[in-house]
């Protein structure tokens, strides 16, 4: 296994560990009550900018921790250049994530147009983000794996 499909696994469980944890601190403090309530907007929208900030400095954390691990246990470096597989395998999986991301919007906003609660919005927002992250760590694995 090179070092390009280790950083992919580890980036999915990372992600996968960090917002089911962040989905397991959050869930308790969802306000009961009136639904559309200014509290429940409130709770929705620093539920997502949070987990944004979360996810961000913990990818930070994890590929400097990643790096270092792998260094000590491998006595290798990162590579420090990207080949044309590289960046196509780069390309690929940011286009199946993106086209998650997009997928999931749009649900988001059909959701709005059958009369849904504004709730039902936010958690497919939030969950087609996760799948979209979810989704370019396995098309990196993959690809890596399988070939281009």
């Amino acid at each position: 296994m090179n070092y390009q499909e280790k950083k992919s696994i580890v980036s999915l469980i990372s992600t996968i560990i960090i917002f089911g944890v962040y989905c397991a601190y959050m869930y308790p403090q969802y306000p009961n009550g009136v639904q559309e309530s200014t509290e429940t907007f409130r709770f929705w929208g620093s539920f997502v900018l949070i987990l944004t900030l979360v996810s961000i400095v913990a990818h930070i954390v994890n590929s400097i921790a990643f790096n270092i691990f792998f260094r000590i246990t491998t006595g290798e470096k990162e590579p420090s250049f990207a080949d044309e597989m590289d960046k196509i395998i780069e390309l690929r999986s940011f286009r199946n994530s993106f086209f998650m991301f997009v997928l999931g919007f749009l649900l988001a906003m059909g959701s709005l147009v059958i009369e849904q609660p504004l709730q039902v919005m936010f958690v497919i927002l939030i969950i087609f983000g996760f799948i979209s992250d979810v989704t370019g760590s396995v098309t990196k694995l993959y690809h890596y794996r399988k070939g281009v």
